[in-house]
Formats: structure tokens, C-alpha cells, sequence
């Protein structure tokens, strides 16, 4: 059967259509998002969802960057625009997206605070950026948050981990505080009770995605040419973390379903 697997990838122009002005034969390019496909050595794909891929970035690095970046990139410039000096929360700030944000949130001057899920990623959330790193399967997050932030809470929590970590993270935001929900990686939310949940501090909650806020090529241009200089400057850098063969996604799927992969993983065809 066809595969309908990947989000992301980049590559080298082989052919172009007849209309097509902007993007030349040879040009390095990569995309991320519909239609799924990534998993291939050659495709099709519209040139309104590519991106063109600086001379001083590998293919392969580039492979890695876009739907993680990208996610940073609005998540930190669109949905809540941190300030200097805010002190914010990042669940597991040792995965692949933590690898970029919390580095990104740096340049920023935030104060990142990060969670992990077991000991043996503490390290790495530090080595991610993060100024203080909490592993909640051990700790109750929201009782360190407070004590961290001398009472106050955070002005922001952004989670991509979902159910497990909903309910605590909003117990670490102050009055008028934003909880960013991107993510599902323990499990799709339970209902929310807005009246429970969010009126007695007057909490702001949402639910962004890519689409909501990179849905024109002017949006898409403006965000990976930030995430670019960012990691042409090396004010963020990417370990990848492992290379697989096209032949070996399963065991690339298997190691991912087994959590064996931190950071960044590329699948070469």
C-alpha cells in the first residue's frame, strides 16, 4: 500500500511545474505539515508549503527543524509572547521540541523552567537551556513551581504532554495566567469545567496549532527564516539524537513508541 506516513523533511529540487516562479531546479528546500508522505525518496509537493533551506544548513539538520521549530517559533512569538525576565514552564523539556524551545526562550531572557519524566533526562533539559528542572514523576511540579516562583506562579505554562499534566499546570499559573495546550503525547484532555478550572483565577486557556498561525507563505516565511538565524547563529543548536534508514522506520517507530528517543531522530531514504 502507498504510504501516508511523515509530516516533515527536506530535500533538493529535481523538477518544477510550468507555473512555478519562485522556486528553482536545485534549490534546498524543506516543509512541514499536509499531506502526510515524508517517509519516501521522491514527491510531489505544492510550493506554497516550502520553504527555502539556507546554504549553511544541512539537509539533514533541516529534516529535523521544521515542525519542532516552527512550533516553537509561534508558541513563543504568537500565542504568548514572552517578555525578558518572565519565568515560564515547559513540560518535557528534554524531547524534541523542548530541545529548541527552551533553548529559544533563552535568547529571549526568559527563565525556563522545565519538567522531564525520569532522572536520566535531567541533564539533558539543563544542557536544552532550562535554569531549573523538575521531574514530576517524582515531584509534585505545581508545589516546586510555587516555591520557585516565591508564591506568585507563572505568567505562562506551555504543555505538550496533555492529560497527566493539565490539572497541576494550572495550579502553577498567577491570576490572568495563560495555559498553552499544544499537545496530547499522555493522553487527549478530559473535559475542561470552566468554571472550576479557570474562573477563580481568571485563567486564559488555548489550543493552538501550525495552521492557526502559518497559514499563508508570508506567515511561513517569517517563521522559518527566524528559526534559521537562530540556528545559524548557534544561539540554538540540534543533536540529532539518531539516524535510521528508510528501511528501518519500524524500529525507528518502535524506539520513538518506547520513549528510547530523546531529542531530535531522522529517517535517511
Amino acid at each position: 500500500m502507498p504510504s501516508g506516513l511523515g509530516l516533515e523533511a527536506s530535500g533538493i529540487i529535481k523538477e518544477i511545474g510550468p507555473n512555478v516562479s519562485n522556486f528553482s531546479i536545485g534549490d534546498k528546500v524543506a516543509y512541514s505539515g499536509v499531506p502526510l508522505g515524508a517517509y519516501s525518496t521522491h514527491r510531489i509537493y505544492r510550493t506554497k508549503n516550502l520553504v527555502k533551506v539556507p546554504e549553511e544548513i544541512d539537509l539533514t539538520l533541516a529534516a529535523t527543524l521544521m515542525t519542532k521549530g516552527l512550533t516553537t517559533f509561534y508558541l513563543l512569538h504568537k500565542t504568548y509572547p514572552v517578555s525578558p525576565g518572565e519565568t515560564i514552564l515547559f513540560h518535557a523539556a528534554a524531547g524534541g521540541v523542548g530541545q529548541i524551545f527552551c533553548q529559544w526562550a533563552k535568547t529571549l531572557g526568559c527563565k525556563v523552567i522545565g519538567t522531564v519524566g525520569s532522572d536520566d533526562k535531567i541533564d539533558l533539559a539543563k544542557k536544552n537551556g532550562c535554569d531549573e528542572v523538575i521531574n514530576y514523576s517524582k515531584e509534585d511540579f505545581a508545589k516546586k513551581v510555587m516555591e520557585l516562583t516565591n508564591g506568585k506562579g507563572l505568567p505562562v505554562v506551555y504543555d505538550g504532554v496533555g492529560k497527566s499534566t493539565f490539572e497541576k499546570s494550572l495550579e502553577c499559573l498567577k491570576t490572568r495566567g495563560m495555559m498553552v495546550s499544544f499537545g496530547n503525547a499522555s493522553g487527549a484532555l478530559n473535559p475542561i469545567d470552566v468554571t472550576k478550572m479557570l474562573q477563580p483565577k481568571g485563567l486564559f486557556f488555548v489550543r493552538p496549532s501550525m495552521g492557526q498561525y502559518l497559514s499563508t507563505n508570508e506567515e511561513l516565511n517569517e517563521a522559518s527564516k527566524m528559526l534559521f538565524e537562530k540556528i545559524s547563529s548557534g544561539k540554538v543548536k540540534i543533536d540529532i539524537f539518531k539516524k535510521y534508514k528508510l528501511d528501518d522506520v519500524v524500529q525507528a517507530h518502535i524506539d520513538l513508541e518506547s520513549r528510547k528517543i530523546t531529542g531530535a531522530a531522522v529517517i535517511i531514504p
